[in-house]
């Protein structure tokens, strides 16, 4: 090797201008283009071979850092290491590295994967789908769209935090959901951490236990397994309250909604309800598929002369949220809220349905929270939702499921 070292200086490299190449010393050597460009090269024997190597151009790398970078691969040298094949072996690992991450799946892709697999274990051919709408709804949302090697406990924690007080059962079948869909992915090869999303000896220490939750009161809903009853018992109701209640649960709609909404927003030849956007807390025009019950419902409303309101109160004029409150009040059922009852519209179609999460959270009148996915979704899934909205319908009229408990409180549907 040659012994003369830093015959180069920042700013003689500068005034270069004569196509050539210019050493430094130390097996470092500058190369000058014809067309004025400039880059480092590393020359060498290895094996009895002479090599050479470029290590950057002279623009982006400087002289100190080229005086570095040619340390660097002396030592190696001296270490019987070859530098321009650790270089092309570097290459290649990070290569395969990325090769590796790309084929591993997001969340919500392994998730899809998993069902498959299992899907002909599972008796009920709807419990496929319900696996997939709490995840869609739950889980989907925070980390759907991570890898699934990447999910870890931070990300489980903020998709249950939220419903392990008000939606305890749901939440509970959500984290078991995604601890098998973490341990197949681990099986799998996509994962080698822990399971984040195990409760005992995790978890248990960071959630309250599901029997000790304490539950809130904003929003009181009824649980969807007892909404057949109590529509029987609201459809026995009389008066114009009774009807607007009946059809505000009928749509899942809020209370002002169907308070102020008038003959004119409805259209029974397309069957639908267009709720302007002054009306609507997003500021957007909302169309309601109407349901058989639902149009049962305003066939029974008297049409008064002069009204355009649909639900009129005293004098014509619209009634008021607390005439809805005093209906659930006579049935005796002081301990739930008209708003309660889109909780229970969404618990049932998350855990109860096949019905895709956007679907569902449309009928809610509500805003996608992931941007990207409310970009490529333009529509209101009109179609999607009238089906929705049938099967809601036919729901509320079919017997309730045996009573395990009166009430569910949840934290209020926005």
């Amino acid at each position: 090797m040659a012994k003369t070292i830093s015959k180069l200086t920042a700013r003689g490299i500068a005034a270069i201008t004569e196509p050539g190449i210019y050493s430094d010393g130390l097996n470092l050597f500058l190369t000058v283009g014809g067309s004025g460009s400039k880059s480092w090269i590393f020359r060498y024997r290895f094996a009895g071979k002479q090599r050479e190597m470029g290590i950057g151009s002279a623009t982006s790398v400087s002289l100190a850092k080229a005086r570095e970078l040619a340390a660097k691969h002396r030592e190696q040298i001296e270490q019987d290491i070859d530098p321009l094949e650790a270089r092309q072996d570097g290459r290649r690992a990070s290569a395969e590295a990325r090769r590796k991450q790309s084929a591993i799946p997001t969340f919500d892709e392994a998730a899809k994967l998993y069902i498959a697999a299992h899907r002909h274990e599972w008796k009920n051919a709807k419990h496929a789908g319900q696996w997939q709408a709490t995840l869609d709804t739950y889980v989907s949302p925070v980390f759907g769209s991570m890898p699934v090697d990447r999910v870890d406990t931070a990300q489980v924690l903020k998709a249950l935090s939220d419903i392990w007080q008000t939606k305890t059962e749901t939440a509970t079948r959500v984290r078991g959901r995604i601890e098998s869909i973490l341990d197949w992915a681990r099986v799998a090869g996509y994962r080698t951490a822990e399971n984040p999303a195990r409760w005992k000896g995790h978890l248990e220490h960071s959630l309250a236990a599901p029997t000790k939750t304490k539950a809130v009161v904003n929003h009181p809903a009824l649980p969807y397994q007892q909404i057949g009853d109590f529509m029987a018992d609201l459809k026995s109701r009389d008066g114009i309250a009774a009807l607007a209640l009946q059809f505000a649960i009928l749509c899942a709609s809020r209370s002002g909604e169907v308070r102020l909404a008038t003959w004119s927003e409805i259209d029974l030849e397309s069957r639908t309800w267009t709720i302007p956007a002054g009306r609507m807390k997003a500021g957007r025009e909302h169309r309601v598929p109407l349901s058989d019950a639902a149009i049962q419902v305003l066939r029974q409303v008297p049409r008064i002369e002069g009204c355009e309101f649909i639900f009129p109160g005293a004098k014509n004029k619209p009634l008021s949220d607390m005439t809805l409150t005093a209906v659930l009040r006579r049935m005796k059922r002081d301990e739930i809220t008209v708003h309660g009852f889109r909780s229970t519209f969404r618990d049932w179609s998350a855990e109860a349905t096949a019905f895709d999460r956007q679907t569902a959270e449309h009928a809610l009148a509500h805003q996608l929270p992931d941007k990207v996915e409310a970009a490529y979704l333009r529509g209101d899934l009109l179609e999607k939702r009238a089906l929705l909205m049938q099967s809601w319908a036919d729901y509320c009229a079919a017997p309730s499921a045996p009573k395990t408990a009166s009430v569910t409180p949840i934290r209020g549907v926005a």
